[in-house]
């Protein structure tokens, strides 16, 4: 009979602790040192812990109204963004936008500053972390090269840990995506392509100024006012329906207030708007629905049957964006 051979062991890694185990590619072995691939190791926690969805990304975020509405309805907008401490060395700003050509999700310009898109598909359940991961190598990036997506570690920062509580947020919406570069001349044959096509689609946007996170947009049809509201969704339905049905929930002639969104934890109402009605024309209107929203939401008394009809109605036009 052959001899058997003597069975060698393998060298064994040294074991990480869970909170050192980087993250890699799911079929290369885990870094614990376990032998086995990451996705069958401790790439199973971290998948779980990537993909659990995060109702409302932005809460506590100043500005969290308009956070929303530059992710889903404004189609170019800019916001001058402050971090905690300060921002880094070699960086002179870092501006969020709505979106970045070629769908980039950030963008370290030649002179340092730092372009973060907004409305870009995410490979996580929190926006929020994938921004802040996507923020974080930004800064680290080559001035002059975007910053290609990725999947966040579970346990890296979400933009409540890296932005000011405290500082402004302030959003510029444009007629175009002008922004994306400093010098249109000398822009990239790709780039302005894409600043060409994006502009094509662009549909004409306005935020009012005598409310927060109200958003007028003209189509081809009629007008639309989409106002992101922060207000608990049962709470703002029952206000809604009982202006609704007094007859005072439109913002003027020819105004009706047709349904709600519900987007990243908060409702958005939507009203049409006649063609011929513009965003200054609707500045008044809106303040006085809100002084009577205000006192709806005041009003704890069980809604009438004409009330829970209106707001039956309601609730059948309200359609989820994320």
């Amino acid at each position: 009979m052959a001899k058997k051979r003597p069975q060698t062991k393998g060298k064994q890694q040294p074991q990480l602790k869970d909170g050192e185990v980087p993250v890699v590619g799911a079929r290369e072995p885990c870094p614990c040192g376990s032998g086995r691939r990451y996705k069958a190791c401790h790439g199973r926690a971290a998948a779980h812990a990537v993909t659990e969805l995060v109702q409302r990304p932005f809460e506590d975020l100043r500005g969290e109204c308009d956070w929303v509405a530059l992710r889903e309805l404004v189609p170019a907008a800019t916001v001058e963004l402050n971090l905690k401490g300060g921002l880094p060395e070699g960086v002179p700003s870092v501006t969020l936008a709505t979106v970045l050509p070629m769908a980039w999700p950030a963008l370290r310009r030649d002179d340092g500053s730092v372009l973060l898109g907004l409305q870009n598909d995410t490979s996580s359940g929190d926006i929020s972390r994938d921004l802040a991961d996507t923020l974080r190598r930004a800064f680290e990036a080559e001035p002059g090269s975007p910053v290609q997506a990725r999947r966040a570690p579970a346990d890296g920062p979400r933009l409540q840990d890296l932005l000011d509580p405290e500082g402004a947020f302030e959003p510029v919406v444009h007629a175009g995506f002008e922004f994306w570069v400093q010098d249109a001349e000398n822009a990239t044959p790709e780039v302005s392509a894409s600043l060409e096509r994006a502009n094509a689609a662009a549909i004409p946007t306005a935020k009012l100024t005598g409310v927060d996170a109200a958003y007028w947009c003209e189509t081809p049809e009629k007008n639309h006012l989409r106002w992101v509201m922060p207000h608990p969704e049962e709470q703002l339905l029952d206000a809604l329906a009982r202006l609704h049905a007094a007859g005072t929930s439109g913002l003027g002639e020819g105004t009706r207030l047709v349904g709600s969104f519900r987007a990243h934890g908060v409702t958005v109402p939507v009203w049409d708007l006649p063609s011929g009605v513009g965003a200054d024309d609707i500045e008044k209107p809106a303040a006085e629905f809100a002084e009577r929203l205000a006192a709806a939401l005041a009003t704890d008394a069980p809604l009438t049957p004409d009330e829970r009809r209106a707001r039956g109605g309601l609730t059948n036009r309200q359609v989820t964006l994320s």
